[in-house]
């Protein structure tokens, strides 16, 4: 699943989640060797509804997800009171190789990926939202493509 099946099946969710994206930071969650988690900070890129993460060749993450592409993304939070909301997405990770969708990362990144980074295109499985109406009361939403 694409950003593109998040936004057809739940488009307030994806809109949400777009937003929260974009605000910087990221946190994924990846699979050790030894089946324990890793947690790395990212910068999300969302283009032409796709999601994608560019990394170093030698980054641990980017060795995690060859392995075992399953991961966690988890959206970065102003303060302790959860203002803004958190948005979270789960999902398999597959490696890019061809420079056609490599342009498409490129030219929706926030920043100029170095020509070394290696590329992966996020699959989407699930998605989460908690945000917080005027009382203080959680609102959560919830996608998943099953």
């Amino acid at each position: 699943m694409s950003w593109r099946e998040l936004r057809s099946g739940s488009p307030e969710l994806a809109e949400f989640g777009k937003k929260r994206f974009a605000t910087g930071v990221a946190y994924l969650a990846t699979i050790k060797v030894d089946g324990s988690p890793r947690v790395h900070p990212v910068t999300p890129i969302i283009g032409d509804d796709r999601l994608f993460l560019f990394m170093e060749p030698t980054s641990p993450k980017g060795h995690d997800l060859r392995r075992d592409g399953r991961y966690a993304l988890h959206c970065s939070v102003a303060d302790s009171s959860g203002e803004g909301g958190e948005f979270l997405i789960t999902g398999k990770a597959s490696f890019v190789e061809d420079d056609e969708t490599r342009l498409v990362a490129v030219n929706h990144a926030s920043y100029k990926p170095a020509e070394r980074y290696i590329l992966f295109e996020m699959g989407i499985d699930s998605a989460f939202s908690t945000f917080y109406d005027e009382d203080g009361s959680p609102i959560r939403g919830r996608w998943s493509r099953e």
